[in-house]
């Protein structure tokens, strides 16, 4: 009895197979872009040398990552021909763009991380009269990172392949159409961050359609249940990775709504924190939570429920940056960090590094708030990059209508103690990491849950998920009370700080310093 889950993510293609006589996980493997594909001349998974504001990837590199994992599939122990039902978790909003004969009409995929579609959100929300009237319509704004944006650059930049398109997919939608060997389709949970549709409503929006190309809906694939397959594993690649030709593909979904099978978020309560190159954080509900300021995403999950969601696009990439800048290993940042002390004795860093989803600033960049000269050393600094990415995460965070219980962490840098007790005292909740392989695993839970329910069983996705997920108690962290209490003081500074610098009486700082570049 196994079920295989695929995460083609931003920087890696991540296989994980699981046997659920056993419940346990028998086999992953993954493979790095960077190191594994140099042909494609990329940078964290994204092409170099591009123009500022610009991250894209060739959907290519996606197939062949995946060819690489299969070959190591095959050579392994596990029979892959016993392998039952595989579901595909993708990076959330990257456009693919597809000919008649399933060739790619543009060589590019624009990804989430993409800021140079400004113009087209600004366009698509005038059009429909306004930010409120936007949120009516989709129940969230358009911004740069969602992909309806992406299909007008495509259109007004390169008109000739936005002709040639036939067909356009999401990522994991595009694994899909390869896995299958030629299955369109889309499902609710990745489609209701395309500001193409309401997500309570899994139709496409006719005015938001009208406004980028009458002809376009003839260009999106149907919409079908998350809880069903699409179809069977291709012939082709039965016959090159011995698959069994029964082995089904079930609908699919976006890289968090997976992250949240994965990690035992299922019930309201629970949190998921994501710490990758992106910071996500994310909830179960029942019922649709719409922000009117719509900095917090509706979607829907991978289960027919909702799922509001927290990203913030400036996490691990300010992080990383700064420990090679530094020639520092994580344990060598860690004991500067404890060299200072919470609140860093009121110096703060904005992390809008490359630009920000969350608060919707696609031009801003970071500030430095309460340093004098001499403070700009590796010590200070290094508390000021860890708080200034939680604390902007928390920003967000404290918009969401939940009555949280405690965080379930996940991303390598959940490994972090100093990062796992930081989150714990800003956020003044009980952080637990999680064990395990995050959006994959729950891809893969999510294709055997599919497939009893295809079978008959009436086995519930928690019963599923519950034996595979495993919490590190050993790791738990517990706000502490007096860092609490200066973290208060210092989340009203950071609001405080952020507030001003979007609402500066004298323009848009940001946009001005683009006119001085």
């Amino acid at each position: 009895m196994l079920f295989a889950g695929l995460d083609v993510s931003t920087q890696s293609c991540k296989l994980i197979v699981i046997d659920t006589q056993s419940n346990k996980v028998v086999f992953i493997t993954q493979v790095n872009y960077d190191a594994e594909l140099p042909e494609y001349n990329t940078l964290n998974g994204v092409i170099k040398n591009t123009e500022e504001g610009v991250s894209e990837s060739n959907p290519l590199m996606w197939i062949e990552a995946i060819e690489k994992v299969f070959v190591r599939l095959v050579t392994s122990n596990i029979p892959q021909d016993k392998i039952k039902c595989i579901s595909v978790s993708g990076q959330q909003h990257g456009l693919v763009s597809l000919q008649k004969n399933g060739e790619l009409s543009h060589p590019v995929s624009k990804l989430w991380n993409d800021f140079s579609t400004q113009k087209e959100c600004d366009y698509l929300t005038q059009a429909i009269g306004g930010k409120e009237n936007m949120i009516k319509e989709i129940g969230n704004t358009q911004r740069t990172g969602y992909t309806a944006s992406k299909i007008l650059h495509l259109k007004n930049n390169y008109p000739q392949h936005y002709e040639n398109t036939t067909t356009f997919l999401l990522v994991h939608n595009y694994i899909n159409f390869y896995l299958t060997g030629g299955v369109a389709t889309m499902e609710p949970g990745d489609v209701s961050g395309m500001a193409l549709s309401h997500p309570e409503k899994n139709t496409w929006s006719e005015k938001i359609i009208q406004a980028i190309d009458p002809e376009l809906k003839s260009k999106l694939p149907p919409i079908q249940a998350s809880d069903k397959s699409i179809g069977f594993i291709s012939k082709h690649l039965v016959q090159k990775y011995n698959f069994d030709p029964q082995c089904k593909i079930d609908a699919g979904c976006g890289d968090n709504m997976y992250g949240a099978i994965g990690t035992g978020n299922l019930e309201e309560g629970v949190i998921t924190m994501s710490l990758g190159t992106s910071g996500t954080v994310y909830t179960f509900m029942d019922q649709p939570y719409v922000d009117k300021t719509g900095e917090i995403s509706l979607f829907c999950n991978s289960l027919g429920s909702f799922m509001p969601l927290l990203c913030v696009s400036n996490l691990a990439n300010g992080y990383n940056q700064f420990l090679e800048q530094e020639n520092l290993t994580h344990d060598a940042f860690n004991q500067l960090v404890y060299k200072t002390k919470a609140g860093n004795n009121g110096k703060i860093i904005i992390p809008w590094f490359e630009g920000e989803r969350t608060p919707d600033v696609p031009l801003a960049t970071p500030t430095y708030f309460g340093f004098k000269l001499h403070e700009f050393n590796k010590i200070h600094l290094s508390r000021a990059i860890i708080e200034g990415a939680v604390l902007n995460l928390y920003q967000g965070f404290k918009r969401m209508p939940i009555k949280a219980k405690e965080i379930r962490l996940t991303g390598g840098l959940s490994k972090s103690p100093v990062w796992r007790q930081i989150i714990a005292d800003i956020f003044n909740l009980d952080v637990l990491p999680v064990e395990g392989e995050g959006a994959a695993l729950g891809a893969a839970i999510h294709a055997a849950w599919v497939w009893n329910k295809e079978k008959g069983k009436t086995t519930g996705i928690i019963e599923t998920a519950s034996p595979f997920i495993q919490l590190n108690e050993d790791e738990r962290a517990k706000p502490i009370p007096e860092n609490v209490l200066i973290y208060k003081h210092q989340k009203k500074l950071f609001n405080a700080l952020s507030e001003n610098l979007r609402k500066a009486d004298n323009g848009d700082i940001f946009k001005i310093r683009g006119e001085l570049l």
